[in-house]
């Protein structure tokens, strides 16, 4: 698992797919830090990897996977089990929220270097 603050190479990523079925990435976002983690087989180990090196707060952190190989349109599949916050008017696993979508749309498209 890693945490990216800054950048991190589209070619790092897909280095990192090929471990995974479909060839994506799983990664958590964190809209409040602007961070992301990304490697592990599920969204839950990244969230709580989240929580213990970044103190990040549960109801900011969103579910994602990334395409590497995929256009930009295509990159990130808003999808994970993570997700779903009833309390926080989020009760599927894509995110409902459209200003929460377009910051992580944001975030992901600062921090990943194509």
């Amino acid at each position: 698992m890693k945490i990216i603050k800054d950048s991190i190479q589209i070619s790092e990523l897909k280095e990192m797919s090929k471990k995974m079925y479909d060839n994506l990435v799983k990664a958590m976002v964190d809209v409040e830090k602007e961070v992301m983690a990304v490697d592990a087989g599920l969204h839950a180990d990244l969230m709580e990897f989240l929580i213990e090196t970044e103190n990040s707060e549960p109801k900011n952190v969103w579910g994602i996977n990334i395409f590497p190989d995929k256009s930009s349109e295509d990159l990130i599949e808003f999808d994970s089990m993570m997700n779903i916050k009833p309390a926080f008017g989020n009760r599927t696993r894509g995110v409902d929220n459209e200003n929460i979508r377009k910051k992580i749309i944001e975030i992901t498209n600062r921090l990943i270097v194509k």
